[in-house]
Protein backbone atom coordinates (compact mmCIF):
# COMPACT_ATOMS: atom_id res chain seq x y z
CA UNK A 1 0.00 0.00 0.00
CA UNK A 2 1.31 3.49 -0.93
CA UNK A 3 1.94 5.88 1.93
CA UNK A 4 0.78 9.36 1.52
CA UNK A 5 2.58 10.71 4.92
CA UNK A 6 6.38 10.79 5.00
CA UNK A 7 8.31 10.85 8.39
CA UNK A 8 10.42 13.72 9.07
CA UNK A 9 13.72 14.64 10.90
CA UNK A 10 14.38 17.56 12.95
CA UNK A 11 17.32 18.02 10.42
CA UNK A 12 14.59 17.79 7.60
CA UNK A 13 12.11 19.96 9.09
CA UNK A 14 13.30 23.33 7.90
CA UNK A 15 13.25 22.21 4.33
CA UNK A 16 10.58 20.01 4.54
CA UNK A 17 8.02 21.80 6.06
CA UNK A 18 8.76 25.73 6.91
CA UNK A 19 9.56 26.51 2.74
CA UNK A 20 7.49 23.82 1.38
CA UNK A 21 5.29 25.58 -1.06
CA UNK A 22 1.95 23.88 -0.36
CA UNK A 23 0.42 23.82 3.33
CA UNK A 24 2.37 21.07 5.61
CA UNK A 25 0.00 19.63 8.06
CA UNK A 26 2.83 17.99 11.02
CA UNK A 27 1.82 15.12 12.87
CA UNK A 28 3.88 14.80 16.30
CA UNK A 29 3.62 11.37 17.46
CA UNK A 30 5.56 8.44 18.90
CA UNK A 31 5.50 4.41 18.57
CA UNK A 32 3.97 4.07 22.34
CA UNK A 33 1.16 6.84 21.65
CA UNK A 34 -2.47 4.69 21.01
CA UNK A 35 -4.37 7.84 19.99
CA UNK A 36 -1.39 8.61 17.92
CA UNK A 37 -1.58 5.02 16.39
CA UNK A 38 -5.30 5.51 15.95
CA UNK A 39 -4.95 8.84 14.04
CA UNK A 40 -2.35 7.49 11.42
CA UNK A 41 -4.76 5.42 9.13
CA UNK A 42 -6.92 8.55 8.82
CA UNK A 43 -4.08 10.75 7.93
CA UNK A 44 -2.69 8.66 5.35
CA UNK A 45 -6.39 9.24 4.07
CA UNK A 46 -6.60 12.68 4.29
CA UNK A 47 -3.01 12.96 2.82
CA UNK A 48 -4.44 10.80 -0.38
CA UNK A 49 -7.36 13.33 -0.53
CA UNK A 50 -5.11 16.68 -0.63
CA UNK A 51 -2.53 15.42 -2.75
CA UNK A 52 -0.59 17.91 -4.19
CA UNK A 53 -2.44 20.68 -2.20
CA UNK A 54 -1.30 19.53 1.15
CA UNK A 55 1.92 17.63 2.64
CA UNK A 56 1.06 15.11 5.51
CA UNK A 57 4.22 14.70 7.73
CA UNK A 58 5.24 13.20 10.98
CA UNK A 59 7.77 14.16 13.45
CA UNK A 60 8.40 10.84 15.79
CA UNK A 61 8.67 13.11 19.11
CA UNK A 62 11.47 10.90 20.88
CA UNK A 63 13.87 10.68 17.90
CA UNK A 64 13.47 14.39 17.13
CA UNK A 65 13.02 16.57 20.28
CA UNK A 66 13.71 20.19 18.75
CA UNK A 67 10.40 20.65 16.57
CA UNK A 68 8.23 20.14 18.96
CA UNK A 69 9.97 21.78 21.62
CA UNK A 70 9.92 24.98 19.11
CA UNK A 71 6.78 24.69 18.52
CA UNK A 72 5.28 23.96 21.80
CA UNK A 73 3.94 20.59 21.60
CA UNK A 74 2.96 19.56 25.14
CA UNK A 75 0.91 16.14 24.57
CA UNK A 76 0.04 14.07 21.52
CA UNK A 77 -0.92 13.80 19.06
CA UNK A 78 -1.00 17.12 18.00
CA UNK A 79 -1.05 18.64 14.55
CA UNK A 80 0.26 21.67 13.61
CA UNK A 81 -0.21 23.26 10.24
CA UNK A 82 2.01 24.85 8.38
CA UNK A 83 1.43 27.69 5.43
CA UNK A 84 4.61 29.76 3.84
CA UNK A 85 6.64 28.79 6.90
CA UNK A 86 4.43 30.15 9.36
CA UNK A 87 2.13 28.61 12.08
CA UNK A 88 -0.89 28.92 11.34
CA UNK A 89 -3.87 26.32 12.91
CA UNK A 90 -2.79 23.34 15.65
CA UNK A 91 -5.14 20.54 16.23
CA UNK A 92 -4.93 18.68 19.50
CA UNK A 93 -6.28 14.90 19.85
CA UNK A 94 -6.91 11.86 18.03
CA UNK A 95 -9.82 13.71 16.02
CA UNK A 96 -12.70 12.72 13.47
CA UNK A 97 -11.19 13.12 9.95
CA UNK A 98 -13.66 15.58 9.07
CA UNK A 99 -12.18 18.03 11.61
CA UNK A 100 -9.13 17.65 10.07
CA UNK A 101 -10.04 18.40 6.42
CA UNK A 102 -12.18 21.06 6.87
CA UNK A 103 -9.28 22.85 9.08
CA UNK A 104 -6.87 22.59 6.20
CA UNK A 105 -9.88 22.92 3.32
CA UNK A 106 -9.78 26.50 5.14
CA UNK A 107 -6.39 27.34 4.21
CA UNK A 108 -6.34 25.94 0.86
Amino acid sequence: MARFTKPVTDAEFESQVLKSNVPVLVDFWAEWCGPCQALGPKLEEVAQELQGKVQVVKVNVDENPEAPSKYGVRGIPTMILFKNGEEIEQIVGNVPKDNILSVLKGHL
